[in-house]
């Protein structure tokens, strides 16, 4: 049997729910989900690999259709190596089609690796990891926009504030 594989790549600093209702929309078309969880040089993540780890398999540990794995390669060719035939990409707004399409005809054409896009709902349009990350270190709450999980664990995280 051929699976229907799919890798969602990205930093998951920290994971929010946009990024969750990604993958339960992305499981209902493919057999198997890959959460891969990059490296990418340019940026400095606020939480630590073990973290976001942690927090990805808390929420998605029970689901045998769902993998949680870190990798340091080129994306589309991690994506070659784990037997993935599609990477899932979630689009906010026309910025991010602008930036994505080249990248995904370059996948397909070097690596024949298919980019299956999904609109994010538009109540989370908004919501990404740097405005996430942007809350936390400005002491604000970032629950509205993360799951309880990271909400719990941000907290403990950060000392206590006030009296």
């Amino acid at each position: 049997m051929n699976l229907r594989t799919a890798l969602f790549p990205g930093s998951f600093d920290p994971i929010t729910l946009g990024h969750l209702d990604l993958i339960q929309r992305a499981l209902q078309h493919f057999d198997r989900l890959i959460i891969g969880i990059g490296h990418n040089s340019d940026k400095k993540n606020l939480f630590s690999l073990e973290t976001r780890l942690k927090w990805l398999q808390e929420l998605l540990g029970g689901d045998n259709r769902v993998q949680v794995v870190q990798y340091q390669d080129l994306t589309a060719k991690f994506c070659q190596e784990i037997g993935a035939s599609f990477m899932l990409r979630g689009l906010r707004n026309t910025t991010d089609f602008e930036s994505e399409k080249s990248i995904a005809q370059l996948n397909k054409d070097l690596f024949d690796v298919e980019t299956f896009f999904l609109v994010c709902d538009p109540g989370l349009q908004a919501v990404s990891s740097s405005i996430v990350r942007e809350i936390v270190l400005h002491g604000g709450n970032p629950a509205p926009l993360v799951p309880a999980v990271v909400a719990r664990g941000i907290s403990a995280l950060r000392p206590s504030e006030g009296p």
